[in-house]
């Protein structure tokens, strides 16, 4: 079982809603829309993405980092780095 897992159904309605979002951007370009109109619901869709990624990084730490910390070892230091680099991956975006 995952972090993730006790908040399954929000994280997939959040994600339907961003694909409903996405599938709106591209009808927006198909329809030669205002540029800036388009991307401000480009910045709209990224900050839910954004959003999702903070969620989901927020119960890896407090679920698998911590389980994984409490047992040691190598496996502690793993999930430490995972984690470090998911981080570092979420930043530069």
């Amino acid at each position: 079982m995952h972090g993730y897992t006790a908040n399954k159904d929000d994280y997939l309605k959040r994600l339907r809603r961003i694909e409903g979002q996405v599938r709106g951007i591209a009808k927006m370009v198909d329809e030669d829309k205002y540029c800036i109109d388009i991307l401000t619901q480009v910045s709209a869709a990224t900050k839910a993405l954004q959003s999702v990624a903070l969620g989901l990084l927020e119960e890896h730490l407090a679920s698998c980092v911590v389980d994984a910390a409490r047992a040691g070892g190598a496996d502690a230091d793993l999930k430490v780095r995972e984690a470090a680099d998911a981080i570092a991956r979420l930043v530069r975006s």
